[in-house]
């Protein structure tokens, strides 16, 4: 005991050498060891700095930041009005009205600019419109002096597009086994590709994929994007973000990390509110939820979005989906928290568990959000436990792309016609956005005879561009919001198809 004691006494004033401290294992090879979160920035570093280009700088700052921003969603089943007013006077704004806002400010702007190119209808007065009082301009330039400038660059450049086309005209049908930059499939988009995207494949190392302590290769797990070279996809604009009028969600303006308190309990016994990442509510709002809808959830854990759709008050059935008990068991955890017996009692909420590829329930839903199991992006830079990025996962990480077309298509397949599927990940990844959007939409056409349409929101996002950085890389489908330091939500990328046939 004498011993011992001497011994730690030494130890307190003596600086053990590290190579002492550790057991058998030599210090150098410990010092050498890779945490699964470490992989995963190797990798982002490797895959996205060749994507995002000037951009990933930021988007990795923001990316490795302990706090993000959040939207908090007003819970239906509580107290309504007194959340509303609670929220409120934390300083929140509601996402619908700002939307509104912003939306009318462009109107304005876009009024002006047509007034001066002279292209007003002959049933406008363009002697008002010119006389328009320049008090106003200022007040909305005070208004929204930060996103001011990008407001009028984009009006600028959406102006100059439309002096080439009519807007109204449909988009022709475009192969997609060209290089992007040979086509104009984008031609209207505000936001220009700045990066040269030939195939979504070809941002993977030509021969091997790396996985920082394995060589995998690369023909084994991506050669069947190539399957879909030349299949041909209608696009076809958007212009409108649609708000149920019972959706209210708040969130802070951009670069305000004020962090919303821990919801309570109110009245009905049920949480006030749903707080989760504000990219999240954008696959939600592109679903376009109206009264009466049969909605499917195919990949709902943990339920934020299945909790969102309900609290639309619109959907005549909810199913909310996943593949294990487990997962299942974290959705009906949600819904315990903040949904109501009358969800139950009038069988309008099911949660089920099923793998979402083999659900054969055709024509039966008209609406479908397939938020697809991913690289989680955020979530595997700070956190190791069951981290996709473990050596152990690697085949299972590499094999994610295909299982997420799989479940894509089998919703394309299912989806009754007229109705809408909104694809989602929260992964920066090219190959598990466009990439796997590409490979589903031709699949369910050889597969079902399913002809899907595209919708280009490019336009109907514009509002949002004060509060969300929209990616520019070029998609060839879909949306993608990324994580910024000013606006730190995301990533999330979403794509609406609606089927035509």
């Amino acid at each position: 005991m004498a011993l011992l004691l001497n011994k730690l006494k030494f130890q307190q004033f003596a600086k053990v050498p590290v190579r002492y401290k550790q057991g058998k294992e030599h210090w150098a090879k410990l010092r050498r060891k890779k945490t699964p979160k470490d992989k995963a920035l190797g990798h982002f570093d490797e895959f996205y700095a060749a994507v995002y280009e000037n951009s990933w700088l930021d988007v990795r700052a923001a990316l490795l930041k302990e706090e993000s921003k959040y939207i908090a969603v007003v819970n239906n089943f509580s107290d309504t009005e007194r959340i509303q007013s609670d929220l409120e006077l934390l300083g929140a704004m509601h996402l619908k009205k700002f939307y509104d806002t912003q939306k009318d400010n462009i109107s304005f702007f876009q009024t002006i600019s047509k007034s001066k190119s002279g292209k007003l209808s002959k049933d406008t007065n363009s002697t008002d419109i010119v006389n328009t009082s320049k008090d106003q301009l200022n007040e909305i330039k005070n208004i929204y002096s930060a996103n001011y400038p990008n407001l009028s660059e984009a009006l600028k450049a959406e102006n100059t597009e439309s002096i080439k086309e009519d807007s109204s005209a449909p988009m022709k049908l475009q192969s997609i086994e060209k290089d992007l930059n040979e086509i104009n499939l984008d031609q209207d988009r505000i936001i220009n590709s700045s990066v040269n995207l030939s195939m979504l494949h070809e941002y993977i190392p030509a021969t091997k994929i790396k996985g920082l302590d394995d060589w995998v290769l690369e023909s084994d797990h991506y050669k069947f994007y190539g399957m879909a070279d030349d299949h041909k996809i209608d696009v076809e604009k958007e212009s409108i973000l649609p708000f149920p009028e019972y959706l209210h969600a708040y969130t802070f303006e951009k670069g305000n990390y004020t962090r919303f308190p821990n919801p309570k309990k109110g009245s009905t016994g049920v949480l006030d509110y749903y707080l989760f990442d504000g990219g999240s509510i954008l696959p939600v709002l592109a679903l376009d939820i109206k009264l009466g809808d049969i909605v499917l959830d195919m990949c709902a854990a943990p339920g934020g979005k299945a909790l969102t759709i309900l609290q639309t008050l619109l959907p005549r059935t909810l199913v909310a989906n996943d593949i294990s008990q487990s997962r299942a068991n974290r959705i009906k955890s949600i819904m315990n928290q903040f949904v109501s017996d009358v969800y139950n009692t009038e069988k309008l909420l099911f949660i089920t568990e099923r793998d979402a590829r083999i659900i054969d329930e055709a024509n039966t839903f008209n609406k479908i959000l397939v938020d697809v199991p991913c690289t989680t992006d955020r979530h595997v830079l700070h956190s190791d436990d069951n981290n996709i990025f473990k050596p152990s996962r690697l085949k299972e990480r590499l094999k994610m792309p295909e299982i997420q077309s799989e479940i894509l298509t089998n919703a394309l397949k299912l989806v009754s016609v007229g109705g809408t599927v909104v694809y989602s990940t929260c992964s920066l990844s090219p190959i598990q956005n466009d990439g796997v959007v590409q490979v589903a939409l031709k699949k369910a056409w050889e597969e079902n005879g399913s002809v899907m349409v595209i919708k280009d929101m490019t336009e109907a996002l514009l509002p949002l561009r004060y509060i969300y950085e929209f990616g520019n890389i070029g998609s060839k489908y879909g949306h993608i919001v990324i994580p910024t330091v000013e606006k730190n939500w995301g990533p999330m990328y979403f794509c609406k198809m609606v089927r035509v046939q």
